[in-house]
């Protein structure tokens, strides 16, 4: 599943409106932690583009409503979740610059994959050289 977070309300609904607008069924749910939605992964290239921009739009929408409420206490932060084999996913802590220079180069969906990935070779160590794998 394609995951998408936010930390205000009012652009998770407007994402999820604009979802629905193009024929989807997304599924959302909140929490402590903030208010996700969730997508297929197949999705074909330009639908996923379009989501992706608008997306990127309510994240800009999401920041500035975060950060009139927390006034000067605002704290620019990113994070990316990775997936454990125990199936818990947790979130790591992005600096917000890099994450944005990755997004311009890589879909979340890539970037989620590489991320999984390095978690599955921490988790599990395979120390054999790449030739013998």
């Amino acid at each position: 599943m394609l995951e998408y977070i936010f930390f205000d309300e009012r652009p998770w609904r407007r994402f999820i409106d604009y979802l629905e607008s193009l024929g989807l069924e997304p599924q959302s749910s909140s929490s402590d932690e903030g208010w996700l939605v969730a997508l297929p992964e197949d999705l074909d290239d330009a639908l996923d583009e379009k989501i992706e921009l608008y997306y990127d739009q309510m994240l800009d929408l999401n920041e500035s409503l975060v950060a009139e409420e927390e006034g000067q206490a605002h704290v620019h932060t990113a994070g990316i979740n990775v997936t454990l084999n125990d199936g818990r996913v947790v979130q790591a802590a992005v600096d917000p610059q890099l994450m944005q220079k990755l997004l311009e180069v890589v879909s979340p969906q890539e970037l989620g994959d590489l991320v999984n990935t390095i978690a599955d070779a921490v988790e599990n160590p395979d120390e054999r050289p790449f030739c013998q794998r």
